[in-house]
């Protein structure tokens, strides 16, 4: 592993452990021609998945692409990193699983919009309003109300929901 501060190809691992979600392994390394510390993940990969775009382009399959979407969706949330990288990890788990070497961009985003209806309501409005194409206030007010209904909520009869 090439140690992110000097390049050297040379660092050492100091201490391993399962990650948090039992789906990684954490290790600690040290480069010992800098004295540099850090981290990485070790994870499973079941196949090389390759992601067909709208256009018909394809890509492999970056799971760094699928955390941000969730850290752009969840910005100033209070949502706990662990409970982001649990939903990333299920997502690729199932996309590994699937036994399909090409996926579609529409059936990662459907499975990221399902996990964020899950995680934070703001979140899978913001990613909704980018992923369905958001361009009248009333898109914005049907994905609400889909919300609402979701948790049996009737705006007319909530104070809360008027302010």
């Amino acid at each position: 592993m090439r140690c992110p501060f000097c390049g050297s190809e040379d660092t050492q691992v100091k201490d391993s452990r399962p990650a948090e979600d039992f789906t990684s392994i954490r290790r600690r390394r040290i480069c010992p021609d800098c004295g540099g510390r850090f981290t990485t993940f070790e994870r499973v990969q079941l196949r090389e998945l390759m992601v067909v775009k709208k256009t018909g382009r394809k890509a492999p399959f970056d799971r760094n692409k699928l955390v941000r979407s969730f850290q752009i969706a969840l910005r100033k949330r209070p949502v706990d990193a662990d409970r982001i990288e649990r939903a990333v990890s299920g997502i690729v788990r199932r996309l590994e699983s699937s036994g399909e070497a090409e996926i579609s961009s529409e059936q990662i985003g459907l499975q990221v919009l399902e996990a964020l209806k899950s995680l934070d309501d703001v979140g899978f409005v913001r990613y909704a309003s980018v992923y369905r194409d958001f361009s009248h206030a009333e898109d914005f007010e049907k994905v609400i109300e889909e919300i609402n209904a979701k948790i049996g909520r009737d705006p007319g009869l909530d104070p809360d929901l008027d302010k």
